[in-house]
């Protein structure tokens, strides 16, 4: 039986980006785990109102970051390692414009048919891309991304997604964080393997 998911306390709750040994500290764990530039960091950072979750995901890619942000940037194209989008088409913008918006739809058997996204931020020389819903048929009300790219090593990057969402009537913010969490880690897996043929393709 559902059950409604319990308030989180009125107090701001920050979530900080602190995978690896946190932000901006370097690990002995390989390029998995490189420091996140502290300017960068901050994207990572959610307010997470009452009732609200937010998280992050980190992915490991065998590709050179300049191949790996190719892909990521294009806003106007996320179904290219986002298996979960059926198509994408710009409603407003270029792409490649803050404030550019597009409308995806998404494939059957998700709770979702549609969703209106904004460009947020698009910042090639730190590599940080940023949209939120604005609108759409689903339940990830107010959700708003951040992903940034790192160069990790020598032909190794990382990346970081982010975000904070609603946590939807019904759900708890366990529940909410491990179905965003899923299909944020299976966009990045899908994103590794992109990234990777990009770059074999290019050698």
């Amino acid at each position: 039986m559902p059950y409604t998911a319990p308030r989180p306390s009125p107090q701001q709750h920050i979530s900080r980006f602190a995978g690896c040994g946190g932000v901006g500290k370097a690990s002995s764990h390989g390029p998995s785990c490189a420091a996140v530039p502290a300017e960068v960091a901050r994207h990572h950072e959610h307010a997470a109102r009452a009732g609200q979750c937010c998280s992050a995901v980190v992915q490991a890619i065998a590709a050179p970051v300049g191949a790996v942000w190719s892909v990521v940037r294009r806003f106007d194209r996320p179904q290219a390692y986002k298996h979960f989008i059926r198509s994408c088409r710009l409603v407003d913008g270029d792409g490649g414009a803050v404030g550019s918006v597009r409308e995806v739809r998404v494939v059957s058997g998700l709770p979702a048919t549609s969703s209106r996204e904004r460009l947020e931020i698009l910042d090639d020389e730190r590599r940080v891309l940023s949209f939120r819903v604005v609108g759409g048929e689903h339940r990830l009300a107010n959700y708003r991304s951040v992903t940034t790219v790192h160069e990790a090593a020598a032909g190794h990057t990382l990346v970081v997604e982010s975000y904070v969402v609603d946590v939807p009537p019904g759900n708890t913010a366990d529940e909410t964080r491990t179905f965003v969490g899923t299909i944020v880690r299976c966009n990045l897996q899908s994103l590794a393997r992109t990234a990777e043929q990009l770059a074999d393709a290019l050698a």
